[in-house]
C-alpha cells in the first residue's frame, strides 16, 4: 500500500460523540509512591517536565499522562489548556475523543461473545454476515477476481480481511448512515486484496461493531455500557456526551507556523456531541477520560478481571495479544513496514523490541487514536501508560504533533529504575 492511503487513516476516524451516563463528582485517583513499585520520582518528574515543556513551547495545547505499575497509579498529570480560545485548563477529568482507541474495547466485546461460543476465529465472515457472500477482489490490473480463500473472523479482527484503508471509503461517508447501511454498501464493492495477504487499516472494527449487535441482540451502545463501561466504572466513556458534561470536552487543535492553535472546524462538522449518532462507530466513535481508559487497560492487564468481576478469561487476553498475521504480512500504519510489530485481535503487539526499537517490554500491546491519544499495556514489566492530547492528524508522524509516542516510552522506562520491585 502507498503512503498517501496509509497516512490518511488518522483523519478517517471521525468523532461520533459519546454516551456518558451519569457519575458522581470526579474523584481523583490516589497516587502510590513511585518507589514502592520500582519507579524513580525524579525520573517521572522528567516525564512531567518533557510534557510540560511541549505545552510551554506551544507544541501542544494540553496533555494528560498516567503511569501505573502492579495496579498502582504512580503518576497522573494534566497540564495546559483544554480550550485555547477560552483558556479553560486541561484537567484530569477532561473528556477526549479517543477515536481508534475505541477499537480495543470493541475487541473485548467480541471476545466476550467468543467465550460464549457465538463465533470462532476460523468461522467464515459471511457465515455471520451473509451479505458478504460472493465478494470479489479488485486486482492491481483492474480485473475483478474470485476470492482464493474465504474471509475469516480472525482476519476481520486483525485488519487482514481484504478491505481497503479508511481513505478508500471516505467518499462514501458511512458516518451519515448506520451500520447496516455500511454493510450493504461494502457488500456491493470488491475487496482491495485477497483475504489474509495484506494488513489494511480500514472498516474492520466497524464491521465488528455490527457483529456485536447481531450476535448479542443489543445495540452497540447498550452492549458496551451494560457489559463493559458500566461495570468497570467508566462513567465518562460512551458514544455521546451527556449535555451537562459537554463543557469538559477538550477542543481540537492544529498548527499554524509551527505553533499550536485552535482548529477552525471541529470533527464531525460541528455535530452536537450530546446527541446520539446514527452511526455507532466501533472503529472510532468513543469519547473517554484518562482515568476511564486506565480502568479498561488495568482490567486487561489483570487478565480480564477487575474489582472481583471477570470480563474475559486470562487466556483470552493472551490470545488477543498474540499476532495472527500470516508470514510476510506486516503492519504498515503510515506507509513503511514496522519491523518487530505484529497484530493480534484489535491490538498491535511488540514482538521484538530491538527491531522497533523501544524500551517497552516484549509482548507489549497498544494502539492510539487519530487525535493523538495513545496507550500501551506491558505485561512483561506490568506497566500501563495512557496519554491524551487532541490534535488534528495527531497520530500522523508528519502531521506536526510532537512524537509523544516515542518520547514517553523512553522517559517512562528510564524512570523504572528497579524493575524487580
Amino acid at each position: 500500500m502507498h503512503l498517501d492511503r496509509r497516512g490518511l487513516m488518522a483523519a478517517g476516524a471521525a468523532f461520533a460523540g459519546a454516551s456518558l451516563i451519569g457519575r458522581e463528582a470526579f474523584a481523583d485517583i490516589a497516587l502510590s509512591p513511585p518507589e514502592s513499585v520500582g519507579f524513580s520520582s525524579a525520573g517521572l518528574a522528567k516525564l512531567n517536565a518533557a510534557m510540560h515543556g511541549l505545552v510551554d513551547d506551544q507544541k501542544l495545547a494540553g496533555v494528560t499522562t498516567l503511569v501505573a505499575r502492579h495496579g498502582k497509579v504512580v503518576h497522573f498529570d494534566a497540564y495546559g489548556k483544554r480550550d485555547l480560545d477560552s483558556g479553560a485548563p486541561m484537567q484530569k477529568d477532561t473528556i477526549f475523543r479517543i477515536a481508534s482507541m475505541t477499537k480495543p474495547t470493541i475487541g473485548i466485546a467480541m471476545m466476550m461473545l467468543w467465550e460464549q461460543g457465538k463465533w470462532k476465529l476460523t468461522d467464515r465472515l459471511d457465515h455471520h454476515i451473509p451479505e458478504f457472500k460472493n465478494l470479489k477482489v479488485k486486482a492491481k490490473d483492474g480485473s475483478v477476481q474470485d476470492l482464493k480463500t474465504p474471509q475469516t473472523m480472525a482476519q476481520v479482527m486483525s485488519h487482514t480481511a481484504g478491505f481497503g484503508v479508511l481513505a478508500d471509503y471516505a467518499p462514501l461517508n458511512f458516518g451519515r448512515g448506520n451500520l447496516q447501511g455500511m454493510i450493504d454498501t461494502l457488500a456491493k464493492m470488491p475487496l482491495y486484496s485477497q483475504p489474509g495477504t495484506d494488513w489494511a487499516y480500514g472498516p474492520c472494527v466497524d464491521i465488528q461493531g455490527y457483529i456485536v449487535q447481531k450476535l448479542s441482540g443489543q445495540t452497540l451502545d447498550v452492549f458496551m455500557q451494560e457489559h463493559l463501561f458500566g461495570p468497570l466504572g467508566m462513567a465518562d466513556t460512551g458514544f455521546w456526551v451527556a449535555r451537562e458534561k459537554v463543557g469538559r470536552i477538550a477542543k481540537i487543535n492544529t498548527y499554524k507556523d509551527g505553533k499550536i492553535v485552535s482548529a477552525p472546524t471541529p470533527p464531525g462538522g460541528g455535530r452536537d456531541p450530546s446527541t446520539k449518532p446514527s452511526f455507532l462507530s466501533g472503529s472510532g466513535g468513543l469519547s473517554s477520560t484518562t482515568e476511564d481508559y486506565w480502568k479498561f487497560c488495568q482490567m486487561v492487564l489483570n487478565g480480564g478481571i477487575a474489582n472481583g468481576r471477570r470480563y474475559v478469561k486470562a487466556d483470552t487476553v493472551k490470545l488477543m495479544r498474540n499476532s495472527v498475521l500470516q508470514p510476510g504480512v506486516m503492519v504498515d500504519l503510515y506507509g513503511p513496514d514496522q519491523p518487530g510489530v505484529g497484530f493480534g485481535l484489535d491490538f498491535a503487539v511488540i514482538e521484538d523490541p530491538s527491531k522497533v526499537p523501544t524500551l517497552q517490554g516484549k509482548d507489549t500491546f497498544y494502539w492510539g487514536g487519530a487525535f493523538g491519544t495513545w496507550f500501551w499495556i506491558d505485561p512483561t514489566n506490568d506497566v500501563i501508560f495512557v496519554g491524551m492530547i487532541q490534535n488534528l492528524n495527531g497520530s500522523v508522524p508528519t502531521g506536526g504533533t510532537p512524537q509523544v509516542r516515542v518520547i514517553t516510552p523512553q522517559l517512562t522506562y528510564t524512570a523504572l529504575t528497579d524493575p524487580k520491585k
